[in-house]
């Protein structure tokens, strides 16, 4: 697995070009656009040869799938000879591509043929071909241009992993990511099944794993929403279902069993294999939880049964076990691990892992598998034959490379599609910072610093859908499309070829697949951005609004009623001046009239500008971690949701007139405090407080500067999640920033501000 040894250069013609070519994603290698078109309708044949049941399988594939995305009813039939007027599917010794899962179509107005030498590539050809006749929202018949295809991958993994650790999906919802991944011709489906927070796969020698592991008991369980326990895992039955319906879509399921570290679900299974013989909870913490593997025999012994149970229902080549994230703690404060840590004649903890690493990975090549892990496995010596997949940025891939160890590039955060799409204020759960549909298009897997030797042990890129903040597949659906789009065609297509304003131009296509098949994606990339100038606003009642979106695409419709924004309404072309009060609403649409993204909508008058949600107000200087998260780490609506630093509970309210302003309300939430952060817990600022429970305290324009308001937080125990708090604040003559600090104890909960509003006096626009 390797990449490939040469590339096709686009054909199709640049420039004017991209409106004749046809919206394909991701862009195959080369496209020759040619004159006249194919007709496909109810009733078009789709012949396949004799006596080849693969072929047919995936011509069915094709059939139903146009069936169900746009109301096209094929036959399949098996005839000897091509025919004319008929969609032919043939896999063949001498097809024009040569690359293994590459494929040529050629169009004429006469019939359509796809062609290939192997399995896969007769299924990513298909895929091309239904995109072909799916190049709007319609329904019925389409005409196919004719064309001439010359495709093959640029690198052998292309890979999404799904975490379902830290919440559980279903099989159809499984199969349904599974779907989407055949369709942007993805091939590596990395499962994350072990982890502090849920053990999810049945091994039936140790049934513990998911009677106990299983299942975690939230925060305030059973009040709230939070359910009385959550979990689940798959039965061996089940993954053998999913095995094999990804099988059918050309796409390898590589299992995740998590070691040394992230091992408390084992653990609390069986503690005996930890490092301590007590018995700690399913961890109901997102983080870096402390509870390690012992290694000792029996913990191997553990380990290899284990793997048994895993090789027997997975058949991929590789098998991932982790490595990252495990915190030595334990093995350094446990004298039997000191003991054999020196009876190994090893330095550190660090050379420690990399014994245990290796030793897993004799036991997995003995077994005719190979091992990959994070990149953390570097750190204290690495199998000689493992794969290293890079994840704490693109230096242990160069490390890796440079060392001889193939490599997948999953760097945080760029490929993290757990980080938030957009800054919009209605932005879902996620990390911070956003990586935008354009960062990710931008990707290079490569990394410059490799000869064309080291290069060549790059076997793909990959993104990661870790769950701590995406409890539904419907969080997991916003978070992947359409970035997926941007990761396929950094995956597949050549890297010369890449286009950021011709992949735009192909993406409304794109959007009307996700609405007839039901994916809930984002419109993130294109949802309209409202702006105006507050302060002028406040001071002088009129301002200007300007109008933009994160990819600069599309044309802008607005209006200024009310009303519902239509390609009638004006279309933005510069900033323009209005007069408060007034109700500004903005939609994104394609040059085709296709709408990119739903309306957004601003209400400008005084209250709405004094009035602020927390999510849009940012972190106090000094430290920019932040999430947003739901009221409950298990809750399954995508929203509301508040931004939260779990390091400095601090944020500013920006610089704002402050003239006849005479008090200041707050809408709170208080939010769990679920995160382990080992050794940075020494990062998190603890301030004094006079209450009880800690205080609001309101500081004027800096975060040291003069305090205007204490406000006490209530009870916790006694109190409900939501509450409000109110104060009076003293007179105030020019702009003013507003610092607002929460000095409640670092081993309580969590506050965040849902919305913070100045109160006015009698002062009116």
């Amino acid at each position: 697995m390797k990449i490939a040894g040469f590339v096709f250069s686009i054909v199709a013609l640049l420039g004017a070009a991209h409106a004749a070519t046809p919206p394909l994603l991701p862009m195959p290698a080369q496209i020759e656009v040619a004159s006249g078109a194919f007709p496909v309708a109810d009733g078009t044949t789709i012949v396949v040869p004799a006596h080849d049941a693969a072929t047919r399988q995936t011509a069915q594939y094709l059939a139903d799938l146009l069936t169900r995305t746009r109301g096209l009813h094929l036959k399949v039939k098996v005839r000897a000879a091509p025919s004319r007027g008929a969609i032919m599917l043939s896999r063949e010794a001498d097809a024009p591509v040569a690359h293994a899962e590459g494929y040529a179509i050629d169009v004429t107005p006469d019939g359509l043929h796809l062609r290939a030498r192997d399995d896969a590539g007769l299924f990513y050809g298909a895929i091309t071909l239904w995109q072909l006749m799916t190049p709007d929202a319609k329904r019925g018949p389409v005409q196919v241009p004719a064309l001439h295809i010359r495709d093959q991958p640029r690198f052998a993994w292309r890979g999404l992993m799904l975490d379902s650790a830290r919440h559980f999906q279903s099989v159809a919802e499984i199969e349904r990511l599974l779907d989407q991944m055949a369709q942007h011709k993805l091939n590596v489906f990395h499962w994350h099944l072990t982890d502090d927070q849920g053990w999810r796969i049945q091994i039936k020698r140790y049934p513990e794993l998911t009677r106990v592991g299983a299942w975690r008991t939230p925060p305030d369980a059973g009040h709230d929403g939070e359910p009385l326990r959550y979990g689940g895992f798959y039965t061996q039955e089940q993954i053998r279902q999913i095995v094999a319906y990804a099988a059918a879509r050309h796409i390898t399921v590589v299992p995740e069993i998590d070691m040394p570290g992230h091992a408390q679900a084992a653990v609390a299974a069986y503690p005996q294999l930890g490092v301590t013989g007590k018995r700690p909870p399913v961890s109901v913490d997102w983080g870096v939880n402390p509870y390690l593997y012992n290694v000792d025999d029996g913990s191997f012994e553990f380990i290899d049964h284990v793997l048994d149970e895993v090789m027997a229902l997975f058949p991929s080549k590789y098998i991932h076990v982790g490595g990252d994230e495990a915190i030595k703690d334990q093995w350094q404060a446990s004298p039997a691990v000191q003991a054999k840590m020196h009876a190994l004649g090893l330095k550190d903890e660090d050379a420690l892992q990399g014994w245990f690493i290796d030793r897993i990975g004799q036991y997995l090549a003995a077994h005719g598998r190979q091992l990959v892990g994070w990149d953390e496995i570097l750190d204290g010596g690495v199998p000689a034959d493992a794969t290293v997949m890079s994840w704490r940025g693109s230096k242990g891939a160069i490390k890796a490379a440079q060392q001889g160890h193939d490599v997948v590039l999953s760097p945080a955060p760029d490929l993290y599609f757990d980080q938030l799409q957009s800054d919009n204020a209605d932005e879902t759960a996620g990390r911070i910072p956003a990586q935008s549909l354009a960062h990710i298009y931008a990707f290079e897997p490569v990394p410059t610093d490799l000869d064309a030797a080291q290069a060549s042990h790059v076997l793909g890129a990959q993104a990661n859908v870790w769950t701590e903040h995406m409890p539904t597949m419907q969080h997991v659906e916003h978070a992947v499309f359409p970035r997926l789009d941007a990761l396929s065609e950094v995956d597949w297509s050549p890297a010369a070829s890449r286009d950021w304003n011709g992949f735009l131009d192909r993406l409304p296509a794109q959007f009307a697949r996700y609405r007839a098949q039901h994916i809930g994606y984002a419109d993130s990339a294109f949802a309209p951005d409202i702006k105006i100038d507050r302060s002028a606003a406040l001071t002088s009642g009129t301002t200007q609004v300007t109008l933009s979106n994160q990819a600069g695409y599309g044309e802008l419709h607005y209006t200024l009623d009310g009303r519902a924004p239509d390609r009638n309404a004006p279309v933005y072309k510069a900033p323009f001046a209005v007069k408060l009060p007034l109700t500004v609403r903005a939609a994104a649409f394609a040059t085709d009239g296709v709408e990119l993204a739903a309306s957004r909508e601003r209400v400008f008058d005084r209250a709405s500008l004094l009035s602020l949600a927390g999510n849009e107000m940012p972190n106090c200087p000094g430290s920019d971690f932040r999430l947003r998260v739901q009221p409950m780490p298990d809750a399954t609506s995508l929203a509301p949701v508040y931004s939260i630093n779990v390091f400095n509970s601090c944020q500013l309210y920006p610089s704002t007139p402050m003239q006849g302003v005479a008090s200041i309300h707050v809408e709170a939430v208080r939010i769990e405090r679920n995160y382990a952060l080992a050794h940075e817990q020494k990062l998190v600022v603890s301030r004094p407080h006079s209450t009880p429970f800690g205080e609001l305290v309101v500081h004027q324009d800096q975060c040291d500067g003069s305090v205007l308001a204490s406000l006490p937080l209530p009870d916790p125990a006694h109190s409900a999640r939501r509450f409000t708090l109110d104060a009076a604040l003293p007179a105030q003559q020019g702009e003013h920033a507003l610092c607002l600090i929460y000095t409640a104890p670092i081993d309580g909960p969590l506050y965040a501000l849902d919305r913070v509003t100045l109160m006015p006096g009698t002062t009116k626009l």
